[in-house]
């Protein structure tokens, strides 16, 4: 399955960036579209539109948890998943010079909005979003194949 492809098409179907990566992944952990849906709808826009990490490093981020991640309390569990999480975004960051939607755009020379924009063909001809929910999603299936012994 490619996931990457899949993560674009939810972008390219109006999904924010953190839905569009997270529901690509999301039933290799059980978890169903409405509820990846839902679960990411407010985190696009660097979390509400507020410009702070990209919507589509948040749902990396989840899905980072949800492979690496503990659900008990385990010291050493936290710090290797920090590590791991860590390791994911660093690997953006070297290639796009930020984890930050509003730095993210800067670059782009888009002007921050509060509420989110409408999916028109302007708004994907000028803002490079696609580019970074391919990479989220691309940075996802490298480091977390779909077979483990890949």
């Amino acid at each position: 399955m490619d996931r990457v492809k899949r993560a674009e098409e939810y972008f390219l179907q109006g999904y924010n960036c953190s839905q569009a990566v997270f529901a690509a992944f999301a039933d290799r952990y059980g978890i169903d579209e409405t509820t990846a849906l839902r679960l990411t709808s407010t985190l696009g826009g660097g979390i509400a539109s507020r410009r702070e990490v990209c919507g589509a490093l948040n749902a990396l981020s989840m899905v980072c948890g949800l492979e690496i991640g503990g659900s008990e309390v385990n010291h050493e569990l936290k710090k290797a998943s920090y590590r791991g999480n860590r390791e994911l975004l660093e690997e953006f960051e070297s290639q796009y010079g930020s984890i930050l939607c509003r730095e993210l755009l800067a670059k782009a020379k888009k002007k921050p909005e509060k509420d989110p924009a409408e999916r028109t063909a302007e708004y994907y001809a000028g803002r490079p979003c696609l580019a970074y929910v391919r990479a989220a999603a691309e940075i996802l299936e490298r480091h977390f194949p779909e077979e483990k012994g890949e």
